[in-house]
Parts: C-alpha cells; sequence; structure tokens
C-alpha cells in the first residue's frame, strides 16, 4: 500500500514544498519580510507553559515551523524540548522512530512513546510554513506593486533643450526648484525658443486613473485578514458594510476559531503524553480565547 493520504511521508513530501504559489515575487527581501511578519502573528496566537529551564522561542517557533517537536530525557540536561527528523511506521502508518541530531546529545533512535514523546501542530505532521509563504508571496507582490504605481503617477516635466549648455541649466534649475528655493532665475531663453513655443512642458497621464494605491492597500489588508482567519485571530469585515448583524460574527468566529482549535487539541495531547511519561508541568492555550473574549468585544460594540 503505497501513497495512501494517512501515511505522514506522503504528507510531508507535498509539505516539503512550502509555498504552493505559481507566482513569486522578484524582490526576495520583501517576501521574507512578510514571511516574518506572518509568522510572528501565528505563534503569538497561543501560549505556552513550560518548565523554567527551557527555552520558549525554541519550542514555539519549532513547533509551528517544523511541525512537531520531541520530549527526551538526556543524561547531561534532563528532560528537554528537541527537533527531530521522523522514522518509521506503526500499525496505523503513523512515525514510530524520531531522531535527534545535536551535536551535544549522543545520537540514537528514540522510540515514540516509549524514548520518548511527540507534540505535533497539524494532524498531517505538517509545518504552518506553506501556509505563511503563500500568504507572504500576495502580500510582497501586492507591496510591490504599491511602490511601482506610487512611481507611475508622479508628475514629471520634460525639457527641450538645444545643447549640453542649456540641458545643464534646465537640471540646475529643477534641483533648485525641487529642493524649495523661493525664487529661481534663468534667462529668457530657457522659457521660448526662437518660434515661441515652449521649452518645457508638463508630462503626465490622467492620474486619477492611473493611481490604485488605495485599492491595493485594501486588497492587502484582505489578504492578511484572510491569513488570520486561517490562524485563528478574528478581524474585522473589510467590505465596508455599516452593520454587521451577530450571526455573521458568529459564523466568522467559527471559521477563525475551528482550524487552529484543532491544531491546538492536537498540542495539548501531546504536551499531556509528555507530562504523564517524564512528570513535567506543560501545557499551552489562546493566547486571547475567540469564542469568549472576542465574543464579549464584538457584543459590546456596532453588532
Amino acid at each position: 500500500m503505497k501513497n495512501i493520504p494517512v501515511e505522514y511521508q506522503y504528507i510531508n513530501a507535498y509539505n516539503a514544498i512550502r509555498s504552493p504559489s505559481t507566482v513569486h515575487v522578484r524582490n526576495t527581501q520583501l517576501h521574507r519580510f512578510f514571511s516574518r511578519y506572518l509568522l510572528q502573528k501565528a505563534v503569538s496566537v497561543l501560549k505556552w507553559d513550560l518548565p523554567k529551564d527551557w527555552n520558549y522561542d525554541y519550542v514555539q517557533y519549532i513547533t509551528f515551523t517544523w511541525g512537531y517537536i520531541c520530549i527526551l530525557e538526556t543524561d547531561r540536561f534532563g528532560v528537554i524540548p528537541q527537533a527531530c527528523t521522523l522514522s518509521g511506521y506503526d500499525v496505523f502508518y503513523a512515525p514510530n522512530t524520531a531522531i535527534v541530531n545535536n551535536p551535544l546529545i549522543k545520537p540514537k533512535p528514540l522510540r515514540i512513546g516509549r524514548d520518548c514523546t511527540l507534540i505535533k501542530l497539524m494532524p498531517d505532521y505538517g509545518s504552518i510554513m506553506d501556509l505563511v509563504d503563500y500568504y507572504a508571496d500576495q502580500m510582497a507582490l501586492t507591496a510591490e506593486s504599491v511602490g511601482l504605481n506610487m512611481i507611475n503617477t508622479h508628475l514629471a516635466y520634460v525639457f527641450f533643450a538645444e545643447g549640453k549648455a542649456q540641458a545643464e541649466s534646465y537640471k540646475k534649475m529643477f534641483d533648485e526648484i525641487a529642493s524649495g528655493e523661493p525664487a529661481v532665475v534663468v534667462g529668457k531663453n530657457m522659457q521660448k525658443d526662437d518660434m515661441g513655443n515652449d521649452l518645457f512642458r508638463p508630462f503626465q497621464q490622467n492620474l486619477n486613473q492611473v493611481y490604485i494605491s488605495d485599492k491595493l492597500l485594501v486588497d492587502l489588508k484582505k489578504i492578511e485578514s484572510m491569513f488570520d482567519t486561517d490562524i485563528g485571530i478574528p478581524s474585522a469585515n473589510l467590505e465596508k458594510r455599516e452593520r454587521l448583524i451577530t450571526d455573521e460574527v458568529n459564523a466568522n468566529n467559527v471559521e477563525t476559531a475551528s482550524k487552529m482549535s484543532m491544531w491546538l487539541e492536537s498540542l495539548k495531547r501531546g504536551c499531556k503524553e509528555a507530562n504523564n511519561m517524564f512528570d513535567i508541568s506543560m501545557n499551552v492555550n489562546w493566547r486571547v480565547n475567540p469564542k469568549t473574549e472576542i465574543m464579549d468585544t464584538w457584543e459590546g460594540g456596532n453588532t
């Protein structure tokens, strides 16, 4: 039996292609900016209660970016969390072995449930990075379009020079005007040619038709709002309707909370297994519960 959907290696083979986007932004630094921004938003949805000697950032970032983290006991460091790779199968085609690759820890296969426990974010052992990278691509493309549109809507002037000396004079004149000089003096020969034609004129399109940055910025916010919904952050309705009825708000809250609630249940199961095996105390929960605190906010406002 090969490539069945419940087999974790089948799922991870598709998850290895982190961004499902078919169009990628050329400005890779802009993509990294939004990727980092969105990942921080995703990580901020949950808060962890961990043993005091554990690195908090390590646990939350490994769990979200790798999709799982291993809890094991070592001779040197005691019970600690570690990033790991997965191997083997049990009767349900789930991985049964974790391998920790850390130069300070002697590597050996760890039997999940006997030598270690595994805390996973999603039922399919996937990480959140495909979601982050997809939305980061869309936001970077939109932000790049905003910048290009701003440049394309600049009002410019075209000067007709009869020689290099006159061209340099025009450049100097425009530099002085652009720098805010209250008075700029030029010769009469720089205003009109011998036939009485103006030697400079504005070069512009219909700026009201060309300018779309305001719409692009709304789209940028909509893309971020879609990401927020996917990771469990309730967002305001962006369609500018005057009033939202309570049922619409409730429907949005259900859509917002359902996926992250499933991830949270998976994380809680992993924490419970680690607590039982190693006699430690760790847990994870909502930072802001969307089912209570968010609804209280909406009900106190305009619904």
